[in-house]
């Protein structure tokens, strides 16, 4: 294997790892302002699910295909357009979200990674498409 595909690797193990805590943190916040709570802010709530189950989806499809996978391109694109979506409507419409989401404010409260993450994703991605055939040999 050459530098740049253990690099790249390394990378892609490193995204994983950030997705597979992300997977987890989310999936905990959710499952317990579901369990608490439900009708104090259920839009806030099932958008914090719907986060962690991006999260846990990504995580798995990064795992075992790989980010070559038109899967992992289309899930990382479907979780920046949910932290948009979520982002723009707690911002302009607060009256939604009686309590945060992961998404809301951009994943402000937690460093605005939740923004940051799926384009970061994205951006390896796509890198990795337009290598050609030479550096599809040294990855997945």
């Amino acid at each position: 294997m050459t530098a740049t595909a253990q690099r790249t690797r390394g990378f892609e193990a490193v995204l994983i790892i950030v997705y597979g805590i992300f997977a987890l943190s989310a999936t905990a916040r959710s499952l317990v302002q579901i369990l608490r709570d439900l009708s104090a802010a259920p839009v806030a709530y099932v958008l914090s699910l719907l986060a962690a189950l991006t999260y846990i989806a990504v995580t798995v499809v990064l795992v075992r295909r790989g980010r070559r996978s038109p899967l992992a391109l289309a899930l990382c694109t479907v979780e920046l357009l949910g932290v948009l979506v979520v982002g723009m409507l707690s911002v302009f419409d607060a009256a939604l979200f009686a309590d945060d989401s992961v998404w809301s404010g951009f994943g402000r409260g937690y460093g605005y990674v939740p923004l940051l993450l799926p384009i970061v994703a994205l951006a390896y991605i796509l890198i990795g498409r337009r290598r050609g055939p030479m550096a599809r040999e040294g990855s997945r």
